[in-house]
């Protein structure tokens, strides 16, 4: 693979969403990061962060990255269906590079390996997780259960402890479920993916999996990323 540059449009508070692409990114792929103001998860600063998307997509593209993301699963998905396909086409506007949003990887990631009923662990509040469920539901699955933390101080998003995760997972995962969706980029998952899916014995896919695979696969990388879940090798 030749050296490629990953761009993500990330909210200002998000301390995980970066570090966790560094940690599974390819080796010759490099991460660099925009910020758009947001301190809280709530709609009305989900509302607001969305306005700035053209402004800070035109900084990002000065460093010449070859695909980017908007990085924030509620902020892609809060407006229903079609929210994501409006932003990646004001981003592509703007900036004039192929883009992704955090909410479309999701629903690829969740087609990738034909899930149809989910259970979905969030740190949000109940009125963040009624628009994610919405907005799976308009994507075709079945949600079986969405449990959140109700946190809205995103640096505390960021905070969250392994064993947390873990009891996330506990939680929500039933029978019925096909796989395990964890949702929000700033919430601290992919070290404990692999270990999770052996456990419970289903696919576990997090916002911030999803997104690197379907950056990846926008430029045409198709290898197999190892410790990260099934989701990278699947097609």
């Amino acid at each position: 693979m030749r050296h490629v540059r990953l761009g993500l449009l990330v909210p200002s508070s998000n301390t995980t969403m970066e570090c966790e692409f560094n940690l599974m990114r390819p080796k010759q792929a490099t991460v660099h990061t925009g910020r758009i103001r947001l301190r809280e998860v709530a709609v009305s600063e989900l509302l607001d962060m969305e306005k700035k998307i053209e402004e800070e997509a035109l900084k990002l593209a000065d460093a010449k990255v070859e695909v980017m993301a908007f990085g924030c699963t509620s902020g892609s998905l809060i407006r229903g269906l079609g929210h994501d396909k409006e932003i990646v086409s004001r981003i592509e506007k703007a900036a004039n590079i192929p883009a992704v949003t955090t909410a479309r990887a999701v629903v690829n990631a969740l087609r990738a390996p034909n899930l149809s009923r989910i259970s979905v662990a969030t740190p949000y509040t109940d009125d963040i997780n009624i628009l994610e469920r919405r907005f799976l539901e308009q994507n075709g699955f079945t949600v079986v259960k969405i449990e959140g933390l109700g946190i809205t101080d995103n640096l505390e998003i960021g905070r969250q402890k392994p064993e947390t995760i873990i009891r996330m997972v506990e939680h929500v995962d039933t029978l019925q479920g096909e796989g395990i969706f964890l949702s929000c980029t700033n919430l601290p998952t992919v070290e404990l993916i692999a270990s999770l899916e052996k456990r419970f014995g289903k696919p576990v896919i997090s916002s911030n999996t999803a997104t690197l695979r379907f950056m990846l696969k926008r430029i045409g990388y198709n290898h197999a990323l190892e410790g990260y879940g099934s989701l990278f090798y699947t097609q």
